[in-house]
């Protein structure tokens, strides 16, 4: 923590105007011998380029880039004006507290992260303008009372133990190491050490070597305000002898983060100028801003979930906090109590159905159709009941009930799957409200606006909708959370894992959020408002002409022809594929129709729904992926054993060889589905071996014979490196192939995807991935096949254009990516993403591929706003 001697600040200070403010502040930064003199006129340079004002009376003016060399020792000085100075138009009144700052790095981001909390106390704030005590500043500012002591490790606020002490606070057993992270200890790798230590039910502290000050590795703002930047030599203690080689290989690694990137200081030469250009991802695995303010100062960066951007105030949203307690009652009133809550929830659903339906069309409206089918999920509600049979209370006992099946779903690698855990859990809450008598929730009064929130709901999305919405920021999630899945299919831009500070920002907050970036500006200047609203009006009019153009055949600009399909379900979603210009469905996962029920679904059950989907897509083609389930998605009643290395076990095709019993009726399904409709066709997951295609075929091929069927394109998923490496001899024996990317990437790197911490080192653009595709691409043209691609990458902008360029003539994605995709292709030549893909093959890694191909859409890019600049006469 930044210390703030009494003598660095002054109280009842009289400014002439801003000028003699800024000179008054940087003379006591200079006297006590923090700057060099000269470090005023860097921060008179600043205020021409940024506003410093912060709000309430609050200003932190403070150098640039290039003062930095005046800077001695990073500090902060506080002149208090009560009769307050012009800080200029940008500011929403005088300003009473000037803040200057120098800081040769980034330790003076506590300070900032304080000051943003006080803001919003606004009689605090209004005390601090007048107050004679300095020591009421110190202690606004620093969180810390001269005089106060508490022990090392406290709450943010306490004083820290002096460097001499603290050695003694250090657990059992302890180990040094160096902080890798090129943007220190922020609060994800925080996060993570804390949860690692946490989930060992052990303690563990963090002592900086350099000054002894220390902290507890459970409390996230106690880690925080350690300020650990990269190369701070950190002791490591804890209580558990065999958790210290895990704490400190977590820490070598970089607790999640990528610590290819280059460190902050070493890339704030470009600053804001760089935008667009086609960098490197960010720590959170994010693409380089296209766009981005002149001062990004005031940033809060999570994981881009939801492209878009827009401009607009915030507002938090905090759901209320349901405390359910086992209240044993009567059983057949429980059982009685528990029955009205259904039925009160099922008539909230049904309304909540309806609106959705009329503001938002019938797609949407299924999610909260298929809420009221977990409603009366009969296996659910018969856990219930035997609970409230064995004397246990109604709210406890659906809770309970409940519970068990949302820890399943959560634990699914599929995200749309996985994102079925959301939906219940937002079932759960909904019968909870209703045995608690809490009602219905409601929605913020006024809007729209940018909300921040813990995490939402789907209920809470569709609800809020973009009349209320601009778009969302939340602390928790991923980009594959169900929070993420509503907010594409609403188009609404959302950041999601922004981390707790997120929760911090106060309502009215003046803010730019870039769904696309990841990150969430807060109050911005004037200039990057317009800036902001400029580059809106160009990716609106872009985003118009896609959908204007969506049912223009899949082709690059030369004509050459490359399908658009899309993944889809369930039947009722193959007409708003279609409507937004999907030729066909090139991945229909059939697990839904396992894991959404508590019995194995008869064969009559698939072929209804197979035959549903097949006449909904209008002879359009129809894939069907067999079931790809295995240890890693837990069904409870069809008795899996459950694997350490789940992917590496029975999965896919190898639990359909060990389970006949559910193969063969889905096999039969769909052949009778095909039989009728020729736009069907089959695809096996996780084949390794030749052996696996041909013993799946042969079981196919003895289907057909049993139904008097004619043959059925069939092709391979395309998700194992050794089936890469073999297509040679597949091709000559399949019809088709189709690549799922998030498993081959996986698999080649050895990484886990839901790995918490090499999550987001899994790029399918990674040089390695593409050399495996186009081993494959090259081997199905030897044979005249084609190959597509349905995993992610597939709808990621530099993905789809890469996989083009290396011959992949089919990208199946989800239906929002479908207009995009198509406009993506259509503005480049197949000869031009030729040689893309081959100048990619040749990279080090993703994040170079990312930025060789950035660098073309940045051009694109910049072309496409100069051009819509023009249309619209600017914005």
């Amino acid at each position: 923590m930044i210390q703030l001697p009494s003598q660095l600040v002054k109280v009842g200070a009289q400014a002439r105007d801003k000028e003699d403010a800024l000179a008054q502040v940087a003379g006591l930064l200079a006297q006590a011998g923090k700057v060099d003199p000269a470090y005023l006129a860097g921060m008179r340079e600043r205020e021409t380029q940024a506003n410093t004002y912060l709000g309430s009376g609050v200003a932190i003016p403070h150098g640039t880039p290039q003062s930095r060399h005046l800077i001695r020792e990073t500090a902060v000085a506080v002149l208090q004006v009560p009769g307050g100075v012009n800080w200029g138009p940008e500011a929403d009144g005088p300003a009473h507290l000037v803040i200057g700052i120098a800081a040769a790095s980034d330790e003076h981001l506590e300070i900032l992260r304080r000051l943003t909390r006080v803001l919003g106390d606004e009689s605090l704030v209004r005390r601090l303008w007048t107050t004679s005590d300095p020591n009421d500043i110190i202690e606004a500012v620093t969180g810390e009372r001269p005089g106060a002591r508490a022990p090392s490790g406290g709450p943010v606020g306490m004083a820290p133990a002096p460097a001499a002490s603290a050695a003694p606070d250090d657990l059992p057993y302890a180990a040094q190491v160096t902080l890798p992270n090129p943007q220190g200890m922020h609060a994800r790798p925080a996060t993570m050490l804390a949860g690692m230590v946490k989930k060992a039910g052990a303690r563990a502290r963090v002592r900086r070597v350099d000054n002894g000050r220390s902290a507890d590795a459970t409390k996230l703002m106690g880690l925080l305000s350690l300020g650990l930047t990269q190369g701070t030599a950190l002791v490591i203690s804890t209580d558990q002898e065999a958790l210290l080689p895990q704490l400190v290989d977590a820490v070598r690694a970089g607790l999640g983060d990528d610590l290819s990137l280059a460190s902050p200081n070493a890339a704030q030469g470009g600053g804001a100028q760089g935008a667009g250009t086609g960098g490197s991802s960010s720590a959170q695995g994010n693409p380089a801003p296209a766009w981005a303010p002149a001062s990004a100062a005031n940033a809060i960066e999570g994981v881009g979930a939801a492209d878009g951007l827009v401009v607009g105030t915030t507002r938090q949203h905090l759901q209320r906090l349901l405390q359910v307690t086992d209240e044993p009652g009567d059983p057949a009133q429980e059982a009685a109590k528990l029955d009205r809550a259904l039925q009160a929830a099922a008539a909230e659903l049904r309304t909540l159905t309806e609106d959705v339906r009329a503001r938002f069309g019938a797609d949407k409206a299924a999610i909260f159709a298929a809420h009221q089918e977990l409603l009366t999920d009969e296996g659910t509600l018969q856990d219930a009941v035997a609970q409230i049979l064995d004397g246990h209370g109604a709210a406890w006992a659906y809770q309970q009930a409940t519970a068990e099946r949302v820890t399943q779903l959560s634990k699914l690698d599929d995200p749309l799957l996985a994102a079925r855990a959301a939906d219940l859990s937002d079932v759960q809450r909904r019968v909870l409200r209703q045995l608690l008598g809490l009602g219905e929730e409601s929605a913020p009064a006024s809007g729209p606006v940018i909300l921040l929130a813990p995490d939402l709901t789907p209920s809470d999305t569709a609800r809020l909708g973009p009349d209320t919405l601009l778009g969302f920021a939340t602390a928790q999630g991923g980009p594959t959370s169900h929070t993420a899945i509503i907010a594409r299919g609403l188009g609404l831009p959302a950041v999601v894992a922004a981390g707790p500070g997120l929760l911090d920002v106060p309502d009215g907050t003046t803010a730019i959020l870039d769904g696309s970036a990841g990150r969430l500006y807060l109050s911005p200047s004037e200039a990057d408002l317009t800036s902001a609203r400029e580059r809106m009006a160009a990716l609106g009019a872009a985003r118009e002409a896609a959908r204007a153009a969506r049912h223009e055949p899949g082709a690059t600009a030369d004509g050459v022809r490359v399908e658009v399909a899309a993944n889809i379900n369930r039947a009722s979603a193959a007409a708003g594929a279609l409507e937004a210009g999907a030729e066909g469905v090139g991945l229909m996962r059939t697990e839904f129709l396992f894991l959404e029920r508590d019995s194995v679904p008869s064969e009559e059950d698939q072929y209804q729904e197979y035959r549903a989907m097949a006449a909904a897509l209008e002879g359009q083609p129809l894939i069907i992926r067999t079931l790809d389930i295995g240890g890693d998605k837990e069904v409870g009643y069809l008795g899996l054993a459950r694997e350490d290395n789940s992917f590496l076990g029975i999965r896919g095709i190898r639990l359909c060889f060990e389970r006949p019993d559910l193969f063969l009726p889905q096999l039969r399904a769909i052949v009778r589905t095909a039989q009728e409709y020729p736009n069907v066709q089959v695809m096996f997951p996780m084949i390794a071996t030749l052996e696996d295609f041909r013993r799946a075929r042969a079981l196919l091929d003895g289907v057909r014979a049993d139904l008097g069927a004619g043959p059925i394109a069939l092709g391979v998923m395309i998700e194992v490196p050794s089936a890469a490496l073999l297509a040679e001899a597949l091709a000559p024996e399949v019809d088709f192939f189709s690549v799922g990317t998030n498993d081959l990437t996986q698999y080649t790197l050895a990484m886990d995807r839901m790995h918490p911490q090499l999550a987001r080192q899994t790029d399918a653009m990674h040089p390695a991935v593409l050399r495996l595709i186009a081993l494959t691409v090259d081997a199905a043209g030897r044979h005249g096949k084609w190959v597509g691609v349905c995993g992610g990458a597939a709808g990621d902008e530099v993905g789809c254009l890469v996989l083009t360029g290396l011959g992949v003539k089919e990208l199946s994605v989800s239906t929002p990516q479908v207009p995009t995709v198509k406009a993506a292709l259509r503005a480049h030549t197949a000869a031009e993403l030729r040689a893309l893909a081959e100048q990619a093959l040749t990279q080090p890694d993703a994040a170079a591929v990312r930025a060789l191909v950035g660098q073309k859409l940045a051009s694109a890019s910049a072309g496409v706003s100069a051009s819509a600049s023009a249309g619209q006469g600017g914005a």
